[in-house]
């Protein structure tokens, strides 16, 4: 190799050498933020997506990754195991026999989700109990929805009533407008894209479950509270329903500083993120740190600390 070659290869080498190494010759290893959320048509993706583009743009030796799951339950699985560092997921998720689950702690809590009971604008179905010998998707394998559902069912005593199965959100739509299933459940912050295209193409209702808030917080947990959904969400009339926290959580093995600058970015670039889906509007430092009974991260919380009035 000629000697001038040969020199460019040795500077090269040392470039990329340079870029791997701080100055006290250590490797500097890359951060990574796998981000658990949903599936693709879901707030959890969307907020999700807008998220990581934030920590890849803004968190200097971070690289963010989006994990495509069945979200809530899965999510936790996969932040509790080690293959996410932070995921979404329903608050009640969380919570088995009245006590969070171990290892896992809150970043912030980010909007409610709102359980929809889904049906089309000519069903018959107006109250739970109209769901019986009815053919109903109760939400995903490995998702929040379905653990909201198995206790809504339980308290109602309709564990056995219906014909039920278990779609994705995307397969539910598609099986109610195709006509093989007569309603859905999903659990969702507002509004939810594909239910909201639904009722543009075919026309829905949404079910009434507020009755019901009261039997889950006594048997369950008091996540359970009441919430409407306005016309504005879905041009339906208004109803009112069950919903529950939806948080951002991490191992609590996360570092204090990955876990202070997560929740900084979480909180500072918001309006980033309500441009993805508006359900992130709702993000406030004030009621982010509501995250009981799941603890706050200590970084998180030095972060709320930091901007305490």
């Amino acid at each position: 190799m000629p000697l001038r070659s040969s020199r460019r290869a040795t500077l090269a080498g040392l470039l990329a050498l340079l870029m791997v190494t701080g100055c006290d010759g250590r490797t500097t290893q890359e951060r990574r933020v796998r981000i658990a959320t949903g599936s693709p048509t879901a707030v959890y993706h969307a907020i999700g997506t807008s998220l990581a583009g934030v920590i890849d743009r803004e968190l200097p030796g971070a690289k963010s990754e989006v994990l495509v799951t069945a979200a809530s339950a899965e999510n936790v699985e996969k932040v509790s195991q080690g293959t996410a560092e932070i995921g979404f997921t329903q608050a009640d998720v969380l919570v088995t026999g009245g006590a969070p689950a171990p290892t896992v702690v809150a970043l912030a809590r980010v909007y409610d989700d709102l359980l929809h009971l889904v049906v089309r604008a000519d069903s018959p179905i107006a109250t739970l109990e109209g769901l019986k010998g009815m053919r109903v998707s109760v939400g995903a394998r490995g998702s929040g929805t379905t653990v909201t559902v198995d206790r809504l069912l339980s308290v109602a005593n309709m564990s056995n009533a219906m014909y039920r199965r278990q779609l994705s959100l995307d397969d539910s739509i598609r099986a109610l407008r195709d006509g093989e299933i007569d309603a859905f459940f999903f659990s969702g912050g507002l509004p939810v894209t594909g239910i909201k295209q639904l009722g543009a193409d075919v026309g829905i209702r949404v079910v009434d479950l507020s009755r019901w808030a009261g039997d889950l917080r006594r048997r369950y947990s008091d996540v359970y509270v009441v919430r409407d959904v306005p016309t504005s969400a879905y041009s339906v009339p208004p109803v009112a329903t069950i919903a529950v926290p939806n948080l951002l959580v991490a191992s609590e093995s996360m570092p204090e500083d990955l876990a202070y600058e997560l929740t900084r970015l979480l909180m500072e670039r918001r309006e980033v993120l309500a441009s993805a889906h508006p359900a992130a509007e709702r993000l406030d430092p004030r009621t982010a740190i509501s995250t009981l009974p799941v603890p706050l991260h200590p970084g998180a919380a030095r972060y709320y600390r930091s901007v305490k009035p």
